[in-house]
């Protein structure tokens, strides 16, 4: 059996930079066990499966697909650069004729769309609450932040599993991206199950060099296989509820600055969701032999 496969980068417009996603489209199902399969063998943060609902359904013509995400390791409720490379691949590359694609998914339906030369995903809005410091986070955090750097600010998501950190004022952009960070070790730290992904967040800077963003993040999910993960949707959509919060905007710039770095635009939306866009490259085309 022959299953088409993409790499695509999402979240810039450039190959080599932001983050990468393999997309599989199944013409038929596969063996539940293949998805794992493909996915450790494609050693990515993500490897999508779009699916079709129904026999009749069309690459080409269809509005509605089914969508699953799996690490090299597990399969994740919600994966915001996969889906963006799911929508490039209809739009782009099977020519797609709808304006608005609807993906199912574990996180329920997300919808996708064309802006110009970006895509914009709509994506659930998970908010944040303060979060008491206990002795595992601690511990955790000493190994994430070598040199013990300030905390300005410690936020949990219970929808997501994900523990926001925001690093002193103090700190700019160039501070977040010299940080060394071993993330393999959080794995002995945090074995409660309680945490399954690490934000590391700055306030943008009004002036100098990086002017521009609002802020500025770095996500690691050794939890899920993943020790650093380039460019994360899914971590924006908790980091959007914050700093909309913290700096009393709903229309925002990001930038996650790991070692291949990607842009967001980010608009809160009135119906508790929010969109977030960006631009994709293409940068593989072939067929996996089953």
């Amino acid at each position: 059996m022959q299953v088409p496969i993409f790499t695509v980068d999402a979240f810039t417009n450039r190959p080599f930079s932001g983050n990468p996603a393999a997309v599989c489209l199944l013409e038929n199902d596969l063996d539940e066990d293949l998805h794992q399969k493909i996915a450790t063998e494609m050693n990515l943060s993500e490897t999508a499966f779009i699916r079709k609902l129904h026999p009749e359904d069309d690459f080409t013509k269809s509005s509605c697909f089914g969508l699953r995400w799996f690490t090299p390791a597990n399969e994740v409720p919600l994966c915001g650069h996969a889906t963006l490379a799911s929508a490039a691949v209809l739009f782009h590359v099977q020519k797609n004729t709808n304006s608005v694609l609807t993906f199912v998914t574990l996180s329920g339906e997300l919808k996708a769309r064309q802006v110009e030369d970006h895509i914009v995903l709509d994506l659930p809005l998970y908010i944040t609450y303060p979060q008491v410091i206990f002795l595992c986070v601690l511990y955790l955090f000493h190994q994430a932040a070598v040199g013990g750097m300030i905390v300005q600010d410690l936020r949990y998501s219970p929808d997501t599993k994900k523990l926001l950190v925001r690093l002193s004022d103090a700190y700019d952009r160039s501070v977040l991206e010299k940080l060394q960070v071993s993330a393999q070790s959080f794995l002995s730290a945090e074995k409660t199950g309680k945490v399954k992904g690490l934000i590391l967040t700055v306030k943008g800077n009004s002036s100098g060099k990086h002017k521009g963003h609002d802020f500025y993040s770095r996500y690691f999910a050794p939890w899920y296989g993943i020790l650093e993960d380039p460019v994360t949707g899914s971590a924006h959509a908790v980091l959007s509820s914050y700093w909309s919060e913290q700096l009393g905007k709903k229309e925002m710039l990001a930038f996650q600055c790991s070692r291949r770095g990607g842009e967001l635009k980010i608009s809160l939306r009135n119906d508790g969701r929010v969109d977030i866009a960006g631009q994709i490259a293409i940068v593989l085309k072939g067929n996996l032999t089953l």
